[in-house]
């Protein structure tokens, strides 16, 4: 096996489980350890993924996006205490977009009952969550809806947005950077992101300590477009106050 075929059999493993464990790759792989970190750095060097200690991930991209079934299995704790604290944020907002994904579903059930709230979706498992709700009116966005996300996109999504005025956004992403961005895999997607910062007044980004530093495919929001981003306690706090040093208040859970 030369060192190509290696690292393509290192990103596949990683894309299909997740994660990649140095130690254990070099057994498998019947290479040094070293011989796995220097192939590591390679897939790091072309935005395949992100090296942790011992090991790394995989990073989105225009072609490897993981479904939603996925990320419901990772970072779950830290995932529901993002979603508790942006639930905190709601304020006298009344209108309200939830964007599609994981995260954004446990923002989600994390909102107030109990008074009128308008929730603006394209995620058709939140409109479901919500659905039952008294207090909770739910326009689900129009379009087609894509299988790994279960989450319209399209012309029929931006435009049904484009006439709109949004109190209160709360918008994930594969990936924020400070050079890029928020980002995302698939333009269709993006385009609605996209839409949905527009039509926003105030604008929360939600998402793990995975996503920053990673870049996808198509940018559709700049860091200084949001007023809070939310994430967990795994991100540093000096990169967290780089962050915040764009615009956004940067809360770690």
């Amino acid at each position: 096996m030369d060192a190509e075929e290696r690292r393509r059999g290192i990103l596949e493993l990683a894309r299909r489980t997740g994660s990649v464990d140095v130690s254990k790759l070099s057994a498998d792989l019947g290479v040094a350890r070293e011989t796995v970190r220097r192939d590591l750095r390679v897939l790091e060097r072309h935005g395949l993924v992100r090296r942790t200690h011992g090991g790394a991930y995989p990073v989105e991209s225009a072609g490897y996006e993981t479904t939603l079934d996925f990320r419901t299995t990772r970072y779950v704790p830290e995932k529901q205490r993002i979603a508790a604290a942006a639930g905190g944020l709601v304020g006298d907002a009344e209108t309200l977009f939830v964007d599609e994904g994981f995260t954004p579903q446990l923002i989600a059930q994390a909102l107030p009952r109990g008074r009128p709230l308008t929730v603006v979706t394209a995620s058709l498992a939140t409109a479901a969550s919500l659905a039952k709700a008294d207090a909770i009116t739910v326009l689900l966005l129009g379009g087609r809806v894509r299988g790994g996300t279960v989450a319209t996109v399209g012309h029929w999504a931006t435009h049904m947005l484009s006439g709109f005025v949004i109190d209160l956004a709360f918008i994930g992403a594969n990936g924020i950077s400070r050079e890029h961005g928020l980002t995302t895999p698939d333009p269709v997607v993006s385009e609605v992101k996209a839409q949905a910062v527009r039509v926003s007044r105030r604008r929360v980004f939600a998402g793990v300590h995975t996503k920053f530093g990673a870049g996808s495919f198509c940018r559709f929001a700049e860091v200084s477009d949001f007023e809070t981003i939310i994430t967990d306690t795994a991100l540093p706090l000096a990169e967290a106050h780089r962050y915040s040093l764009m615009g956004p208040q940067v809360i770690r859970v």
